[in-house]
Order: C-alpha cells, then sequence, then structure tokens
C-alpha cells in the first residue's frame, strides 16, 4: 500500500508533461519552406514586367569568364557586347514602309541592333574593322538595315537609350552583305568566331545574318 502513492504522483507529473508538451507543440507556428512562398500563378506586376528582350553578353575569346576562372593569369580579352535579343513572335523582322503588316524595323530607318538599350562593344585593345583603326574603349553600335546589306555605325553616346541616336557623335561606319542562313533564328543573336585575322562578329536573325571582321 505505500507505494501506491509515489507510483500515482509519478504517473500524474508524466501526464501533466506531456499535455504541456502536446499544447505547445500545437500552438508553435508552422515553419514554411522559402520555395513554398514561391507563387503559383504570377500576379505581382513587377514580375509581368520582366521584359520579353533578354539581355546577353558575349565575349572573344568565347565564354571568357569561364576560361579566366581556369586560367586566372589569362590576359583580358579582346572584345565584349552587351545586348538584348527581341524575338520575331509571328512578326516580318524587315520590310518597306508601304508594308502594312506588322513589321518590327523599316528597310532605310536607324534600329538599335537589338532591342531595348543601345547595344555596347568594347574593344580592350586597338583593332581595325574595314580598314578603320578603332582605339581600345567602349562605343555603341547601331544599324540601318537595307535589303542586300547592313550600314553598321560606331557611336560614342554610351548609356543611351537605343531609339534616341545622337549622330554627332558618330566614329565611323561599315557596309556589310547580308548572308542567307539556313536556319531560322527566331531571337536575335550575335556571336564571336575565331578567324585567322582575329574573329568575326555574327550578326544573326531569322533568315538574315552579317559579319563584322575584327582585325587584332
Amino acid at each position: 500500500m505505500p507505494l501506491k502513492k509515489p507510483i500515482s504522483l509519478l504517473s500524474l507529473i508524466i501526464t501533466v508533461s506531456f499535455f504541456v508538451c502536446c499544447t505547445q507543440q500545437a500552438n508553435k507556428p508552422v515553419e514554411i519552406n522559402s520555395q513554398n512562398r514561391i507563387p503559383v500563378s504570377v500576379k505581382d506586376s513587377l514580375l509581368l514586367s520582366i521584359d520579353k528582350s533578354p539581355m546577353d553578353m558575349i565575349y572573344f575569346p568565347v565564354e571568357y569568364p569561364k576560361q579566366k576562372m581556369i586560367t586566372p593569369d589569362m590576359p583580358e580579352p579582346v572584345a565584349r557586347v552587351i545586348y538584348s535579343r527581341p524575338q520575331i513572335n509571328g512578326r516580318l523582322i524587315f520590310g518597306d514602309t508601304s508594308v502594312t503588316q506588322n513589321v518590327i524595323q523599316y528597310y532605310g530607318h536607324d534600329w538599335r541592333l537589338g532591342a531595348n538599350e543601345a547595344t555596347e562593344i568594347e574593344f580592350f585593345k586597338p583593332v581595325i574593322i574595314n580598314g578603320n583603326k578603332v582605339a581600345a574603349g567602349r562605343y555603341i553600335m547601331y544599324c540601318i538595315p537595307y535589303h542586300d546589306k547592313w550600314k553598321i555605325i560606331f557611336n560614342k553616346n554610351l548609356y543611351s537609350w537605343g531609339l534616341h541616336i545622337d549622330k554627332s557623335k558618330d566614329l565611323f561606319q561599315t557596309e556589310l552583305p547580308t548572308i542567307n542562313n539556313n536556319v531560322l533564328i527566331e531571337y536575335f543573336t550575335m556571336q564571336f568566331q575565331k578567324a585567322d585575322y582575329g574573329c568575326n562578329l555574327v550578326m544573326a536573325w531569322g533568315n538574315y545574318k552579317v559579319i563584322l571582321p575584327v582585325n587584332f
């Protein structure tokens, strides 16, 4: 008989402790994993305003930043281009002013050579482009397309919007023949390719392609 009391007291303590623990657990706020906070449907106006023409950056040598991670002491790159990539999206890329169809760019009119901000090219060493000596530095490029050629203009008006070109700051211009592509390219694309004399800046969109030779 004397042992029954301590056992009952011990049971009471255990029961009370269990009840308190369960109550605290029930009242404890549930931690939400950050991944669960991503909305299933996008309703945020800021997200909806993200531009459809992604910005891209290319180097020569190609993928220079990745190469530099492997070889930290490698010399500076030769060139870099920063531009935005518009897409065709069912439209006509180039056309005459008489065309009533949804045309992206009219022949004979200034084109920013991409989308949004002015397309920028940077040379880290002096180069020669179609006989024009170009000092190391940063420039913008814009284009006047025609049926059989693109006129590429180099300009010194940095940090500008693509459709507001200050022609008084034009540096030089060069004409490049258009080449027919065998593959339809949806997004306007630029890339550097190695050449015997240096490199080529290839600019392609839809069935059109032009090649800008860079000598160094």
